[in-house]
């Protein structure tokens, strides 16, 4: 052999990195013989292979044949090649404002641990609340809801202000993904305060950005709902729900470490060691600050949450505190910027094409000559889990919920009993995917938890908190007359 050869390794072989073969043939098999069916009565050919290519995306992200970003590529390609959405309508989905706001959220929390300011704010919970796990989940908890009524945006909310705190946490905790321990404390807290923020959206008009289209709706059919009837007819199911749901999901997805009593003179004791703030903590907090006002008070000024992002980072960029290159490698940002996207523009298409309205009128038939408490519940289940198809509270509200409560009160069901409980539903049903609405991919981006967790957990606790709203909400709204 001559010294300018290139030595090989037969022995190690070509490894194979690309689709998982079972998986890939699952989804391939699923999507063809799907895709040859005729389109059923109501659907047109093409708004019939839209919703294929959904449904075989939504599988692949389920099975993994290949990476969700991947996945979403494949969702692209096929929207494309079969003529079904436009090339230039299927890329506009990334310049959604709700996807940037997403990769800002991500991108500020890497500012908050970066600079440590997140491990301080983590030692000051620990100090005060820190002797139990369950006592951080309601200092959490208690924050979230604080913040909720002054928060037109659940993910500015979840994702900007509580997320950043929870990876404080963690990791002084030393619960992370990378060696394993992420069920020592992460998995736990990330799951809660994922659906806390969720059912803050859905106590408050002003906690999140679909509410007021619900109000909207509802008052073309004479049903007056402004924001202290709907603060009100929540706030009992809704504070309930909040009690009881750390202790439940607890017992269910226990975290490992559940006792701390040495962790509050720990945390002092850190503390005492971080001395004085840094410039980059101070220049993070008042960033902080500057945001938490622009998410609060920035819609009545034309800055809405998104461009309040944008400019926090900028602002981070700036001064230093961020760098290029902390940017460019926040993986999961990046990650999650390609496979949102792609899925809120699917979940767009599917109601321009008329496929959301086609269900809408199936199940008109599936209700007719019942009494107005089965068809209310049967409606309400319906339109709770059909949010499996939406990546957004808002364009769940803006395809189904006028059809919906149409159906309802031509059953004859009350109301205000039937606005309200769409409208509860409109929020909490985001919590069953990691894609169900802006806050989703931010906490299940951490991946403290598997795909296959996410979605079993969110309908467990999906099941768990329409019990509750039942119980509790057909209580209160009893005595408040609405029934």
């Amino acid at each position: 052999m001559s010294n300018n050869a290139i030595p090989v390794n037969v022995s190690t072989g070509y490894k194979w990195n690309g689709a998982k073969p079972v998986p890939f043939f699952i989804v391939f098999v699923i999507f063809l013989g799907l895709w040859y069916i005729d389109p059923p009565t109501g659907l047109n050919a093409k708004s019939w292979h839209l919703f294929v290519i959904f449904i075989s995306t939504i599988i692949g992200l389920i099975l993994k044949p290949l990476p969700m970003g991947a996945m979403s590529i494949f969702a692209v390609c096929a929207c494309c090649l079969t003529n079904t959405i436009p090339l230039g309508q299927a890329l506009s989905c990334f310049g959604s404002p709700i996807v940037w706001l997403i990769v800002s959220a991500f991108l500020l929390a890497r500012g908050f641990i970066k600079t440590g300011l997140g491990s301080r704010i983590a030692y000051y919970f620990i100090s005060f609340l820190g002797k139990s796990t369950l006592g951080l989940a309601y200092g959490l908890t208690i924050t979230e809801l604080l913040f909720a009524p002054g928060t037109p945006s659940n993910t500015a909310r979840g994702a900007g202000i509580i997320f950043p705190i929870i990876n404080g946490l963690n990791s002084e905790y030393k619960s992370n993904v990378k060696d394993g321990t992420q069920r020592r404390l992460g998995s736990y807290l990330i799951k809660l305060l994922f659906q806390v923020n969720v059912i803050t959206s859905a106590m408050f008009v002003t906690a999140t950005a679909g509410n007021p289209l619900i109000i909207t709706i509802v008052a073309s059919h004479g049903i007056k709902l402004d924001w202290g009837t709907w603060a009100l007819a929540c706030s009992v199911p809704g504070i309930m729900n909040l009690i009881l749901l750390p202790v439940l999901l607890y017992f269910i997805f226990p975290p490992e470490i559940k006792s701390t009593p040495q962790a509050p003179n720990f945390a002092r004791e850190k503390l005492k060691q971080l001395g004085s703030m840094s410039v980059n903590e101070i220049i993070m907090m008042f960033v902080f600050i500057f945001l938490l006002c622009l998410w609060i008070f920035g819609e009545q000024y034309g800055i809405n949450a998104t461009t309040a992002g944008i400019t926090g980072l900028f602002i981070l960029l700036t001064f230093g505190v961020l760098s290029w290159d902390d940017i460019v490698k926040e993986q999961n940002a990046w990650d999650t910027f390609i496979w949102m996207s792609v899925l809120i523009m699917l979940s767009i298409k599917l109601s321009d094409l008329g496929v959301t309205n086609w269900f809408g009128g199936y199940v008109k038939t599936l209700v007719v000559g019942k009494s107005w408490m089965l068809v209310l519940m049967i409606i309400g289940l319906l339109y709770y889990y059909a949010h499996y198809m939406f990546a957004s509270m808002t364009a769940h509200i803006s395809a189904l919920y006028g059809t919906f409560i149409v159906v309802c009160l031509t059953a004859g069901a009350p109301s205000m009993v039937t606005a309200l409980l769409l409208g509860v539903a409109s929020s909490m049903s985001a919590g069953l995917t990691h894609y169900g609405t802006g806050s989703a991919p931010v906490y299940f981006g951490s991946n403290y938890l598997t795909l296959g967790q996410w979605w079993f957990y969110g309908f467990i606790v999906s099941v768990i908190n329409i019990i509750i709203w039942v119980i509790f909400g057909g209580i209160w709204w009893k005595v408040l007359g609405y029934w």
